[in-house]
């Protein structure tokens, strides 16, 4: 057990190794209580929503679709990565990282009075994530008909309420399955349950392999306040169209990306028997950056990161060195993910292999 953003998170329960092949290969379960889940309400929640996100809730037009953002200061710092749901047009739920929590609450109430936003932490609430090709199947297994029909046609990043669950079809793992936010107390129920069908349970460790093979981003190691999207390999979720629209760190990032040049993410494979680790040194013929997440993929079975590096020396296929212990090491530049819905998608010795 570690301490994780004030909450006791268990690093594994038996194998890291096999906790993590048990989410590739058939369902694991994590408890993700330590997200802050936030209600917001009031009649101009989509318009405050669409000045706070650098990506913009009003493509969210059918109750229960997700979309993921960043919440920039006005130089574009990332101040947190998180979900959005909209639930009716007054309101919309948020799912913020625990690390994050106090200044998240205190930024959102900040900016959000003016528009009479009401910001609810919902502490009452416990989370737990299903992942894996069988997941889904195994939760509705333990749903009463109707909705389990409900939650195995929910498409990818939209959530419903069940009852008192809200069952989303999220995830930090590459694969697939649910995000179920639950009162507390039926919390430890449904995990047993869970495990009785042989979903196992798994720790932070097999969820950090899991979210790195699959190209996402871990707040505080891939970005924080000193980052801006456009570095951090999430350009994808800022939405600079409509140009109307002003939302914080718009200015900033329009300065940042006329300029051009900067740094920009990369993922990296190793060929050596070594391990990346975040803040090791990345050499490259445009200068010097910085691995921000690495570790041994299980899947791939070699050292895999995520590093910030100049942009010219962005380039798939490209060959840069990590510093590991001292000795630069020759890595692969490629494109992530490395793993999603169980296969493998970079080139491994020069060939693409399935991982199951």
């Amino acid at each position: 057990m570690v301490d994780f953003g004030g909450w006791d998170m268990p690093v594994n329960y038996g194998s890291q190794i096999e906790e993590h092949h048990a989410v590739r290969s058939a369902a694991g379960l994590f408890d993700v209580s330590h997200m802050c889940v936030l209600d917001l309400r009031g009649a101009r929640t989509r318009e405050f929503l669409r000045s706070l996100l650098a990506n913009d809730v009003a493509r969210l037009t059918r109750p229960g679709k997700a979309l993921y953002s960043c919440m920039l200061r006005e130089d574009a710092g990332i101040i947190d990565d998180l979900i959005v749901y909209f639930l009716d047009p007054a309101w919309f739920r948020m799912v913020v990282n625990a690390g994050t929590r106090d200044k998240d609450i205190a930024w959102i109430r900040a900016h959000g009075s003016e528009f009479g936003v009401e910001v609810q932490e919902r502490r009452e609430l416990a989370m737990i994530a299903v992942q894996g090709p069988q997941a889904r199947v195994h939760l509705a297994s333990l749903l009463a008909p109707a909705d389990a029909a409900a939650a195995l046609e929910l498409g990818a990043f939209y959530g419903a309420r069940l009852g008192a669950w809200f069952v989303a079809r999220t995830g930090y793992t590459g694969e697939d399955g649910f995000e179920i936010m639950v009162p507390a107390a039926d919390a430890s129920g449904l995990w047993q349950r869970l495990n009785a069908l042989g979903v196992r349970s798994c720790g932070l460790g097999a969820r950090d392999t899991l979210r790195l093979e699959a190209g996402m981003n871990l707040y505080g190691s891939d970005m924080d306040e000193s980052t801006q999207p456009l570095e951090s390999g999430l350009a994808w979720t800022v939405a600079l169209e409509p140009t109307g629209r002003q939302f914080i760190g718009r200015k900033a990032l329009e300065t940042i990306r006329s300029a051009g040049g900067g740094q920009t993410a990369i993922g990296l494979l190793l060929s050596d028997r070594a391990v990346m680790r975040s803040h090791q040194r990345v050499a490259t013929t445009a200068g010097d950056g910085m691995v921000t997440s690495g570790t041994f993929s299980p899947t791939l079975a070699r050292s895999i990161a995520l590093a910030r590096v100049p942009a010219a020396a962005a380039i798939a296929g490209g060959t840069v060195q990590v510093e590991v212990r001292g000795k630069l090491l020759d890595a692969r530049v490629v494109r992530p993910p490395f793993v999603r819905a169980g296969r493998v998608l970079v080139e491994l010795d020069g060939s693409a292999a399935a991982a199951r």
